[in-house]
């Protein structure tokens, strides 16, 4: 699988965001690293790279990530080996083995959600829930239809289902200025794609999607709480897997989901809609920091284990303080 995040059209969009992006490549392997700053400093970070054919060109690409750390003068190298040649049973052992150490927190899902579309979408429409088939092919008799977009404009209707979602919700979805932007930057180049469920010609719901050489990531979804009962977000949904289909990509990725053995996990409602998609988990590797400064590095982690202490003892001295008297 290719990962958007690797792509040409995704560093394009970073550098519209004013962002310093540096892609290398060598025999088997390649990296997009963007320059990023956190707390340490500066981080020369590989979102799910670097890509690599082999054991041996992954060392290659380290070796080639650590170059370009040390001559724009980052602290550490943050990497998420997805696709380098590793054994994902032994992949933590191999990092490990090379100096690298977990990140304080993955950057990007540690489990994702992938179906495969590259055969009869017959046999992908047999591995969804019925109700998922029944709406996709029985909605229109509703009165809604589906279309596609890459006019940068048409991310106003995302956007306003965004904000429903957050208010109902109670979370803080990514900024109009960025999606604005990825709109703006990926929509023409043919790498990002708006699928747009409408009722009698008015929009209902939006679904924002990226694409890879193989790969569509499904990424930003919301719905018209008006219009919740048609649950037109599922046959949406099966509508951008179709199209992928017929664009030749191989695989749909729904994103992150939750562990199966964590229930009241915060993901774990949207995971199970997603699983009724049918397709199957992938596990990654997480996120990993290679220290190029290490007395920086070092005393960034001592900085933030402090803090988490710290966070940690008010929140006990609070619940002591809260706790009612006998």
């Amino acid at each position: 699988m290719e990962y958007f995040l690797q792509t040409e059209a995704w560093a394009d969009f970073q550098r519209s965001l004013g962002r310093r992006v540096h892609q290398r490549s060598g025999r088997g392997w390649s990296f997009l690293a963007i320059e990023e700053k956190n707390p340490a400093g500066k981080v020369l970070y590989a979102p799910y790279g670097p890509v690599a054919e082999s054991v041996a060109a992954f060392d290659d690409a380290l070796a080639a990530l650590v170059e370009v750390a040390r001559s724009c003068h980052a602290v550490f190298v943050r990497i998420e080996p997805v696709t380098a040649g590793l054994d994902p049973a032994t992949a933590a052992d191999a990092l490990k083995s090379r100096g690298l150490q977990p990140a304080p927190v993955n950057q990007q899902p540690e489990l994702s959600w992938i179906v495969d579309v590259d055969r009869d979408f017959k046999e992908v429409l047999a591995d969804m829930k019925p109700v998922n088939r029944n709406l996709y092919r029985n909605i229109h008799k509703k009165g809604v239809t589906f279309r596609s977009t890459q006019d940068p404009e048409d991310i106003r209707i995302l956007l306003n289902f965004l904000h429903m979602t957050a208010r109902r919700n109670g979370f803080k979805p990514q900024s109009d200025e960025y999606l604005t932007q990825v709109a703006e930057s990926m929509m023409p180049a043919k790498a990002a794609t708006l699928f747009v469920a409408e009722l009698h010609g008015g929009p209902i719901a939006a679904a924002l999607a990226y694409d890879s050489a193989d790969t569509r990531t499904y990424a930003h979804a919301a719905l018209d709480d008006t219009h919740r009962k048609l649950s037109a977000g599922i046959p949406l949904l099966v509508t951008l897997m179709a199209d992928a289909r017929e664009k030749g990509l191989k695989h749909v990725d729904l994103w992150g989901v939750a562990p199966a053995d964590e229930p009241d996990h915060k993901w774990a409602g949207f995971s199970a809609f997603k699983k009724s998609f049918g397709g199957r988990e992938i596990a990654y590797p997480g996120t990993w920091d290679l220290p190029v400064n290490k007395p920086r590095y070092a005393a960034y982690q001592a900085a933030r284990k402090l803090r988490e202490a710290l966070r940690t003892v008010l929140r006990t001295t609070l619940k002591r303080i809260q706790r009612p008297t006998p």
